[in-house]
């Protein structure tokens, strides 16, 4: 009899570890952390301006990974103009969801060797919001994405100078639409 209560209990604990370690698909439906992102995905084309100048480019939105992941992409072309050479920027930025926290975090790389690492602000409906850690070493960031239409949105960047993690300023402003509509 003791032999089968201990041979009880070890089943248990090895089904119970087993299931931690199960993909969340398979203990069940769980909300679409995607849910306020979905009107993002797609390629988009824009135009807009701010410290850099006024530049037009394009960027991408899609899942990867059987959507555990959405990918950013983008490229942007700032123009030479009164003596500043012309600029080309590019950037990807990986997006997931938080296994602890349930936001959304992202990782951002450009080809000006810039690394920032985000995390989801509470936006609203239609509105997508990523701000960067605070460091009082290094400026703040924060990207915002605002839904106008079915397949246009208003995109903004900004800056926060260090020391002042909240101060933030309108770095690039833009608008994009979709140039896949749905």
């Amino acid at each position: 009899m003791r032999d089968s209560a201990l041979a009880g209990a070890m089943s248990l604990m090895i089904v119970s570890a087993t299931l931690a370690q199960a993909p969340s698909s398979a203990r069940g439906p769980l909300a679409d952390p995607w849910a306020g992102w979905r009107f993002l995905v797609g390629n988009w084309v824009g135009e807009g301006g701010g410290s850099p100048g006024e530049g037009s480019g394009s960027f991408s939105l899609r899942f990867s990974l059987d959507e555990r992941i959405l990918v950013r992409e983008s490229h942007t072309e700032y123009p030479a103009v009164g003596g500043k050479p012309r600029v080309v920027h590019e950037d990807l930025m990986a997006c997931y969801p938080d296994p602890v926290g349930g936001r959304i975090l992202a990782i951002y790389f450009d080809n000006e060797g810039h690394v920032i690492r985000y995390t989801e602000e509470p936006g609203g409906p239609g509105r997508v919001v990523l701000v960067s850690e605070v460091n009082a070493s290094s400026p703040r960031f924060r990207l915002t994405y605002t839904r106008l239409g079915p397949d246009t949105v208003a995109i903004a960047f900004e800056i926060a100078p260090s020391g002042h993690p909240d101060g933030f300023v309108p770095y690039v402003t833009g608008k994009a639409i979709r140039s896949n509509p749905r």
